[in-house]
């Protein structure tokens, strides 16, 4: 008996955790980019840019331009931040004309999913080229 009243503890614990996974899977994050930008070695031209997740891990994200036909699958790290976002946004590097995507911050959420370096990111690094962070406001739907 005593088992019982755990596994029901247990599982009232698990359940809410699994239906907020499976909620944020479903949604997706947009947004009009003005340029052009890198991400996973590939080149995504301007226009709106649709992100959401893949796997209900949350570790995988689909970018795709509809404009341009072109979609990407990017593993994502998920790191915790100080506190929750007051808006969706994408973080972009830029090292001169050229930019990277490098994460992404989800309204009401402390977490930032952030993408490895690409292959060009990286040689721009390597070079020392100085680069900048901006921020590009996204809508959560």
């Amino acid at each position: 008996m005593r088992y019982a009243k755990l596994i029901t503890v247990l599982t009232l614990a698990i359940v809410p955790l699994i239906a907020t996974a499976q909620s944020r899977s479903n949604e997706r994050v947009v947004a009009h980019v003005p340029f052009t930008y890198t991400v996973a070695n590939t080149v995504i031209p301007l226009g709106e840019t649709t992100i959401q997740w893949v796997d209900p891990t949350m570790r995988v994200l689909k970018i795709h331009n509809a404009n341009a036909g072109i979609t990407v699958l990017v593993p994502a790290n998920a790191t915790d931040g100080k506190k929750a976002a007051a808006q969706c946004s994408l973080v972009f590097h830029k090292y001169g004309r050229r930019y990277f995507l490098a994460g992404m911050k989800i309204e009401g959420s402390a977490d930032l999913y952030s993408f490895g370096p690409s292959k060009s990111e990286g040689e721009m690094f390597a070079q020392n080229i100085p680069g900048t962070e901006e921020i590009l406001l996204a809508s959560l739907r």
